[in-house]
């Protein structure tokens, strides 16, 4: 914990958490009926800045009648009542930065097999998922004491935007109802486990996505937009960003510090999150960072201007790149802005992942996003997992679905709960190979 925060007694807090979260899960939280305000910090330099809410932080939410809890057996029916409710308070401050850090231990740890096939019980009417295999890269040294390091980027569509204002005219209504699509969600994640994941457009995390995956193992950490779009929407959750989760098993935070992106020295709505982990199983140091950048047309040099800032905040977090890096996010770009050139030509020796797809490796997949809007038909790659090529290896790539398997109506659909595919990538540390 950080100079200057509160620290109360470990066994008060203890019994605080454990108290908390027991009603969390059965629905009867108080925090679940008002948000609590937020202590700001100070945001004048717009660079780093303190941790955003950690796991186990205030966990805001806000009244509204609770739907009915589905089943979710003996072991999981508890965790899972926190994803029941359907959040319709307006009423929500909009928060800027946040300054808690708490290491949060769930109390009743979930069998992630368990919960999958709950979230299979309740989707069971629904058309079957996208099937999607891995493309094997490169096999691990099978000696080695670490296993590899599984990380998932997604955009994981905000309830508020995508149910009332991206207006995907293809999408029947229903396929957007949170009370299933955040299943669909969870499905995903749940299906291929990661290591790590970088999640944008989360406006669900205090009442979803923190607890749930803490139960799961999971450290987690948000930070919200500034002036979240989500929150002109009548019935919103409050305001979305990204937030990025880690399983504790695996790793042990050194440090976070929490970006809002410049654009030609002014501030901007955008924002990332950089976090300093080490590796318990070899003791290895390393950076992982997830952000959205500014979207639509004609925002070009808008991004590039805030893919410079971001690259001046991960050159120095990582001393220079001296600490490798993965950086994952929705970069609102094609290929062929600067944006994406300036992050292949920087000093910290960034690859793009997914470029090994193709039989060159050298060419992005053809999309990672596919929506049908009035304005037309939406296909681009925007989405990317860059890694530091000089520390890190690509064991495995999750494959693209094909244009068949999305089908004429393309996304998000009943099928799929996102306007974003997933990408899952496999890492490995350089030094665990012959050659790479």
């Amino acid at each position: 914990m950080r100079a200057g925060m509160f620290q109360a007694p470990a066994r008060l807090c203890a019994t605080l958490r454990q108290r908390d979260l027991l009603q969390l899960m059965s629905g009867s939280s108080p925090v679940f009926r008002r948000r609590a305000p937020l202590r700001k910090t100070d945001s004048a330099t717009g660079s780093s800045t303190p941790p955003a809410a950690a796991a186990g932080g205030p966990t805001p939410g806000a009244t509204g009648a609770a739907a009915t809890v589905c089943s979710m057996g003996t072991n999981t029916n508890r965790l899972y009542s926190a994803l029941a409710p359907t959040i319709t308070d307006n009423g929500i401050p909009q928060p800027k930065e946040y300054d808690v850090e708490t290491n949060f231990e769930p109390v009743d740890p979930t069998d992630p097999s368990d919960l999958l096939k709950e979230c299979q019980k309740v989707l069971e009417k629904r058309p079957p998922r996208l099937q999607r295999d891995f493309l094997l890269l490169k096999k691990s040294n099978l000696s080695s004491v670490s296993r590899p390091i599984k990380v998932l980027q997604w955009n994981i569509l905000a309830q508020a935007l995508g149910e009332w204002k991206d207006n995907f005219i293809k999408c029947p209504k229903e396929a957007l109802n949170w009370s299933e699509r955040k299943y669909l969600i969870l499905e995903e994640i749940l299906t291929y486990h990661p290591d790590i994941l970088c999640l944008q457009e989360v406006d669900h995390y205090f009442d979803t996505f923190q607890p749930v995956l803490s139960g799961l193992g999971y450290h987690s950490t948000f930070f919200p937009k500034p002036s979240s779009p989500c929150l002109d929407v009548e019935h919103n959750n409050g305001p979305d960003g990204c937030a990025l989760f880690f399983l504790r098993e695996r790793f042990e935070l050194i440090d976070t510090a929490t970006i809002r992106l410049a654009a030609k020295m002014l501030q901007t709505n955008q924002v990332a999150i950089v976090q300093t982990l080490r590796c318990i199983e070899t003791s290895k140091v390393f950076c992982v960072a997830v952000t959205h950048l500014k979207a639509c047309s004609g925002w070009e040099r808008f991004r590039s201007s805030q893919g410079c800032d971001l690259l001046q905040n991960l050159e120095t977090i990582t001393n220079g790149a001296g600490i490798p890096i993965i950086v994952c996010g929705d970069f609102n770009a094609e290929p062929t802005e600067d944006v994406y050139k300036q992050f292949t030509k920087s000093s910290l020796n960034l690859s793009s992942a997914y470029k090994l797809l193709s039989e060159d490796g050298q060419s992005e997949p053809p999309f990672t996003t596919w929506k049908i809007r009035p304005s037309g038909e939406s296909c681009h790659t925007l989405d990317y997992i860059w890694y530091s090529r000089n520390a890190f290896c690509v064991n495995r790539l999750l494959n693209l679905p094909t244009e068949e398997q999305i089908g004429p109506n393309r996304l998000p659909s009943f099928h799929y709960p996102s306007d974003h595919l997933s990408l899952i990538c496999e890492f490995s540390f350089l030094d665990q190979f012959d050659e790479c």
